[in-house]
């Protein structure tokens, strides 16, 4: 674009354009090049996605915000632009779409190029080089090429007016295109028609399929929306095919401000109408400006170090103190002072050598330490007993390694160790393993347990410890006494029992220097005739087996009778049998009410040895030995008075449980009042 009649010195716009498809059918832009009086700006693709440009003036990169000599360059959300106040003209570009704003007062109806003549009517924007204005744009295109001389091949003079429009090829559109159909663009459609940008993404769809050309003609298409006034949020409507990344300090948005108000611009908000898309600083924080990327959420200072200061605030930078002054340059630096070194060290211990570093507390600042080198120490470590290790330890302060012998957590026996979890081979009575418990000494324990032994005891023996055996033996504790009837009954020593089904057979078990000798004894009672006897007197003697009674005539209600038997203690038996004595016969008893007591009185007497006397007889022993033995003889009886009460069952039952105590003083002695009540 260039003026027709030149009033401006030096004024002019051109593209640099490149073949982006592989026939050479599709053209890109590559760099925009605007020219004003000494000034030349070029704005160059350097990628695509995700853009990235380069600005230079007068061919020296420059940044941007860059202001000089009536000319101003900035960036505004994706696009550059480049600014001519004095002119009123605004030329942007975003990598793949630029648009030229020139104010009617000053150009119209004089420009020419490929962007018309500037009358607002666009039946005369292609208008050749001679003046002629033709139907054909794409034509009008190639006429209006620029001599370079880096690119001979692009001369003006060997492009033909004459060439033949480009047939867009025929496929199927891609679905970037439909959206300018759709919902997204409903808004816009109904202030910028979207016919010819619909045709443009259709034809780069088909000329370069899979190249995201397509993103271009939506975002032109957009940008031209975004200039009316309507905004179009379509990035996110193409599944990350068109995506725009924004840096970590930013945010995307849409439609935001042409020119963001930063700390450096006027703070008062501008009316605008128009905006763009881009990467904004997020809400409540604004743009450092002065060619600071850096969002601040208050106006201070910003560093070499991109970092935002408040006014006043101090900071250390490049071994600098400095502050955050308001006005003037705004950050204001002194060098940082070294103090002299305090308690210098002395290197003199073994291992340790002199060194000049940093100071770890100022790195602007050097400071003398001691440095250690292990290969200058002498300490040989030690050589450690079975299950011990050598471990190394080097205390705060020292160079050189002192050394110890510490447990290894292992378990030792029989000069061998044995890991945490292992068996541990000890005898062949237990299996031991090694656990992860340790003793005083460090070591781990070892935890062994009897191997078991499945042998099991028949009735009347018990497992007892053998030396030299890991398992115990079954040894006799109790004597076998087989019944009659098939059954047996299991005693143990100087027990007796009679038989249950037959107390006239008494079973019992003695101990005879470690021998276990059972015997069964059978009560001979004495002959018995019920009909000598009184009616209702019959009964059994204590031992539950022979009978008594009180006989017919009985010359004494009171008597010593006798029998003839043997007497067996111990399991010996006496030679011959002997006189057995016993008192029997009935004693008066009876209750009678007594009106002053008001109560019933008891008189009660019963048949008791009234004398006995003490004489021997020769036992002989299932050993083979005679010993002779002593026993009770009972001389005269009497009807002796007992207390009778009404709780004297109870006071019976207490005695004999009493009786029965003492009579768990010793095996043998229950054995003797035992064959006594038996023969009494």
């Amino acid at each position: 674009m260039e003026e027709i009649n030149k009033t401006v010195d030096n004024f002019g716009v051109y593209i640099d354009n490149y073949h982006c498809d592989a026939r050479d059918r599709v053209s890109c832009p590559r760099t925009l090049i605007v020219k004003h009086e000494t000034q030349e700006v070029r704005i160059t693709t350097v990628r695509m996605i995700p853009l990235q440009v380069q600005v230079t003036v007068n061919n020296q990169e420059v940044a941007t915000p860059y202001q000089k000599y009536g000319l101003k360059i900035f960036k505004s959300g994706i696009s550059h632009i480049v600014e001519i106040p004095e002119l009123g003209t605004n030329i942007t570009y975003n990598g793949v779409a630029f648009s030229i704003r020139l104010p009617y007062r000053r150009f119209g109806s004089n420009t020419q190029g490929q962007c018309g003549t500037c009358t607002n009517n666009t039946a005369d924007d292609c208008r050749l080089r001679d003046g002629k204005i033709i139907d054909n744009c794409e034509t009008m295109a190639d006429d209006w090429l620029i001599d370079d001389p880096k690119k001979p091949h692009c001369s003006a003079s060997l492009t033909s007016t004459k060439a033949p429009a480009i047939t867009p090829p025929s496929c199927k559109p891609s679905a970037l295109c439909e959206l300018m159909k759709g919902s997204v663009f409903e808004k816009c459609r109904k202030v910028v028609s979207y016919e010819d940008y619909y045709a443009a993404c259709v034809f780069d769809s088909c000329a370069v399929p899979n190249s995201q050309m397509e993103c271009a003609s939506l975002q032109i298409y957009a940008t031209v929306c975004a200039d009316q006034g309507v905004c179009v949020d379509w990035r996110g409507h193409t599944r990350d095919t068109c995506p725009l990344k924004c840096p970590s300090h930013k945010v995307y948005k849409a439609c935001g401000p042409i020119e963001e108000v930063t700390c450096k611009s006027s703070q008062v908000a501008q009316n605008q109408t128009s905006h763009v898309e881009g990467c904004y600083c997020p809400d409540g924080t604004m743009p450092y400006g002065g060619g600071v990327d850096v969002c601040v959420k208050i106006c201070g200072c910003v560093g070499p170090d991109n970092e935002p200061r408040k006014f006043g605030e101090i900071f250390e930078f490049d071994c600098k103190r400095c502050i955050c002054l308001e006005g003037g340059s705004g950050i204001s630096c002194k060098p940082l002072e070294c103090s002299e070194q305090k308690d210098k060290p002395s290197c003199r211990d073994e291992g340790f050598y002199e060194v000049t570093e940093v100071s770890p507390d100022n790195i602007c600042c050097n400071i003398t330490s001691c440095r250690c080198n292990a290969t200058f120490c002498t300490t040989i470590p030690p050589k450690c007993k079975l299950g011990y290790e050598v471990v190394s330890d080097i205390a705060v302060g020292k160079c050189c390694p002192t050394y110890k012998c510490v447990p290894k957590k292992v378990c030792v026996l029989q000069n061998a160790e044995y890991m945490p979890g292992s068996p541990v081979l000890a005898d062949k009575c237990h299996t031991c393993v090694c656990t992860e418990k340790s003793n005083s000494s460090g070591l781990n324990l070892i935890k062994c347990e009897r191997i078991p032994c499945t042998e099991k005891c028949q009735p009347g023996y018990e497992p007892k410890d053998v030396k030299g055996e890991c398992c115990p033996k079954c040894v006799q504790t109790k004597c076998i006494v087989n019944k009659g009837d098939s059954t047996v009954l299991i005693l143990d020593p100087g027990k007796m029992e009679n038989d249950p089904k037959n107390n006239c057979t008494i079973y019992s078990c003695v101990s005879i220097k470690g021998q276990l000798i059972s015997s069964t004894s059978a009560i001979t009672c004495p002959p018995f005739n019920e009909q000598n006897c009184k009616a209702g007197t019959v009964t059994l003697l204590p031992n539950g087996c022979c009978k008594t009674c009180i006989p017919h005539n009985s010359p004494s209600p009171c008597s010593v009778t006798q029998t003839m038997d043997h007497i067996t203690h111990q399991g010996c038996r006496s030679v011959d049998k002997v006189y057995l004595t016993q008192c029997e016969g009935s004693c008066g008893t009876f209750s009678l009410y007594s009106a002053e007591a008001n109560s019933m009185e008891h008189k009660c007497s019963c048949c008791r040895e009234a004398e006995t006397s003490k004489k021997e007889v020769l036992l002989h022993c299932p050993n083979g030995e005679f010993v002779m033995h002593q026993y009770l003889h009972v001389d005269s009886c009497e009807c002796l008075d007992s207390v009778c009460t009404e709780h004297n069952s109870s006071e019976n039952s207490k005695d004999k449980e009493k009786i029965d105590n003492n009579e768990e003083q010793s095996a043998i002695e229950r054995v003797k009042r035992a064959i006594q009540k038996i023969l009494k």
